[in-house]
């Protein structure tokens, strides 16, 4: 019998992968197929669509196409926020709906549990994924170091295309192709990582008596100091962990 890694290698590359890395509901290999070739035409195409129009309407708000950008996702208003750097602030360029999330209001805890996360997370380059079953994607990064303090599992969340979700935010194709073109061309312009900070809902707009009774409570209130101080700021906090908890520094103007 041929010994099975034997006949992996009869099968190339991606076929192997495919073997070793299963599909599942949320991603085809997830970020691996970013790193093995191919798959940018995807991405390109949705670029030469989008980014005329993406420039023009930058540009008409006194944005730059290619500057950092800062993401906000709101839950319970299913939402996506797109903020552009202009200089000491970051302004709100679009709004976005989101199609689908799935799971309650509250933290992914385990693989499988079909729960949409919420907390601070980045994105960089190698986590683009232009080869998405859901037409374009990038990784949420999932578990992060506080999601992996608290012995949380689970992999491959992404925010994509299309629009179904088993823990991922799905913004449908028009959606995923204008953010992650910015995303993309903010990577490229330097940006090391973009922000994506996911809230259970706009706290500005549920006063805390309504849900301090929630299980979910502290870790909400922990997340709001995030939320808060990117109101105060006009910047994108800057984000630890310690002792099980986020901690949030409040960006100063650069």
């Amino acid at each position: 019998m041929k010994h099975p890694w034997l006949a992996l290698a009869g099968l190339g590359l991606l076929g192997a992968l495919a073997l070793l890395w299963p599909v599942t509901g949320r991603t085809v290999l997830g970020t691996v197929e970013a790193r093995v070739g191919g798959g940018g035409d995807r991405a390109a195409r949705a670029a030469a669509r989008v980014r005329p129009g993406l420039e023009r309407d930058l540009a008409a708000s006194s944005l730059r196409f290619g500057a950092p950008v800062f993401i906000r996702i709101f839950k319970a208003e299913s939402e996506l926020e797109v903020w552009v750097a202009d200089g000491a602030r970051y302004r709100l360029f679009r709004r976005y709906p989101v199609c689908a999330w799935s799971g309650a209001l509250g933290p992914k805890l385990r693989q499988g549990d079909g729960q949409s996360p919420e907390g601070f997370y980045r994105v960089t380059r190698g986590q683009l994924n232009p080869r998405s079953q859901y037409h374009l994607s990038f990784n949420l990064g999932y578990p992060n170091a506080y999601d992996r303090s608290h012995g949380r599992t689970g992999d491959f969340l992404m925010v994509h295309g299309s629009c179904v979700s088993i823990g991922c935010y799905a913004m449908g194709d028009d959606g995923i192709e204008e953010i992650y073109t910015l995303v993309s061309a903010a990577l490229d312009g330097g940006e090391p990582a973009v922000p994506v900070h996911i809230f259970p809902f706009r706290f500005a707009d549920r006063a805390e008596a309504g849900w301090r009774d929630q299980p979910w409570a502290d870790f909400w209130r922990n997340l709001r100091e995030g939320h808060d101080a990117f109101e105060r700021s006009g910047r994108p906090p800057r984000i630890g962990v310690a002792a099980r908890r986020y901690v949030v520094t409040e960006a100063t103007a650069p």
